[in-house]
């Protein structure tokens, strides 16, 4: 491989990030400047925020479940690739898999026990 095979690559990252270094750039100068108090505030559906979530204290349950549901279903997708390859890559393959599952079950077990997946409202 010589290195004029990485050229195109190179050239399409070079002129991506002058594209974006541009496209920054030309917004930051024509955009228009003028903060205020209540535009600085944080913006939640247009509710004001008030009782808790004004002093900063919210529950961050959903954000907790839904980072699980990202955690396990990402990793849930390594089984499509290894059930392909999982004659070519024979028991040791098989084997690591195993190993996989069970680190992600304790994975699982250990958020249902701390309560991670209970709803409560």
């Amino acid at each position: 491989m010589a290195l004029s095979d990485y050229l195109p690559v190179l050239l399409m990252t070079g002129v991506v990030s002058l594209l974006a270094l541009l496209i920054l750039t030309v917004s930051s100068l024509i955009r228009p400047h003028n903060p205020y108090p209540a535009k600085n505030q944080p913006y939640e559906c247009g509710v004001a925020p008030i009782g808790d979530a004004a002093i900063g204290q919210f529950k961050v349950h959903y954000f907790v479940i839904g980072i699980l549901f990202i955690i396990f279903d990402v990793e849930t997708l390594f089984l499509f690739p290894w059930a392909v390859v999982l004659k070519s890559i024979g028991l040791f393959g098989y084997i690591e898999m195993m190993v996989f599952l069970f680190v992600l079950l304790v994975g699982f077990i250990y958020a249902w026990a701390k309560g991670a997946l209970e709803w409560e409202s």
